[in-house]
């Protein structure tokens, strides 16, 4: 992995935490959840405008923005209901060991190929992630729905780093995510619409947050749009997926630290030296063939 391809995974990753924070803070999730898409979309919009990219340029790879539009929706309203009904600090180790699916994918259905050293990176920076956010005493299945949903989205996670790679061999990011997000902001409006809460008008479900909290309305999906072009671009470079899938685990201690100054959340020293583990993992990719 080269410096340039490195430090684009790294910034990425040290922005992505916010998305979840905002979520998981917010009164109203599924608003900041629609605002971060709708935001992505028009962020993409009048990036192409500036840079004069044709914004039908990614037509030709229409079919992979689909996929990679129903594997972010996945993710979002699977990441609402296990925030609604489980606790995240049992199962984000799940749902963030998407480069276990891109390894197995990769080689069994891809034909690719990983030397030992990124294999055991992976398998650090997995065990480091698991131990991070996991809880001593925490029962993964007591609640089966819940625990399948998690490893549903894993699987969109890997799904989506998979597909966006090869979209990047031949179209812009930003034209890409624009046509993936004309795919996705009307899809999710009119299913959180469907499945709001009885007695709750769309407004008070949806949109206002932009008038009591419209700074994390924004931030989010800011900080969203920018972590995900510069992971597009880390793939424009042709870094390796499972590398870069790997490396952006770094996000979860920076999502501990966050969550202990801010959320004040219990466990920062234990979580902080897990963090190491992961940290090593993270070395070994960087170092790996």
């Amino acid at each position: 992995m080269t410096l340039a391809i490195l430090a684009l995974v790294l910034v990425s990753a040290g922005l992505h935490p916010f998305r979840e924070f905002f979520i998981k803070s917010s009164p109203t999730p599924e608003g900041v959840s629609l605002s971060v898409n709708i935001n992505v979309g028009v962020l993409s919009a009048v990036h192409l405008a500036v840079s004069g990219v044709d914004p039908l340029s990614a037509i030709e790879v229409w079919p992979l923005a689909l996929i990679s539009g129903l594997g972010v929706m996945v993710i979002f309203l699977g990441i609402l209901r296990i925030l609604r009904h489980g606790d995240l600090s049992i199962y984000y180790p799940i749902i963030r060991s998407s480069p276990l699916f891109v390894v197995v994918v990769g080689f069994f259905l891809l034909g690719q190929r990983y030397d030992f050293t990124l294999i055991l990176g992976v398998a650090l920076v997995l065990v480091g992630s698991f131990l991070l956010q996991y809880r001593p005493g925490a029962r993964f299945f007591s609640q089966p729905r819940t625990l399948a949903l998690a490893i549903l989205v894993m699987c969109a996670h890997g799904m989506i780093t998979l597909v966006d790679a090869e979209a990047m061999k031949s179209v812009e990011p930003m034209a890409f995510l624009f046509l993936e997000f004309v795919f996705v902001i009307p899809a999710m409006t009119i299913v959180l619409i469907i499945t709001r809460p009885a007695g709750r008008t769309v407004y008070h479900h949806l949109f206002i947050g932009w008038v009591q909290t419209p700074f994390s309305f924004f931030i989010s999906g800011l900080t969203s749009y920018v972590s995900y072009y510069l992971i597009l671009m880390a793939f424009q470079m042709g870094a390796n997926v499972a590398s870069v899938s790997s490396v952006r685990q770094i996000s979860i201690p920076l999502s501990v630290v966050l969550g202990g100054l801010i959320l004040k959340e219990a466990r920062m020293s234990s979580r902080l030296g897990w963090s190491l583990l992961l940290a090593a993992g993270v070395v070994l990719i960087i170092f790996s063939k």
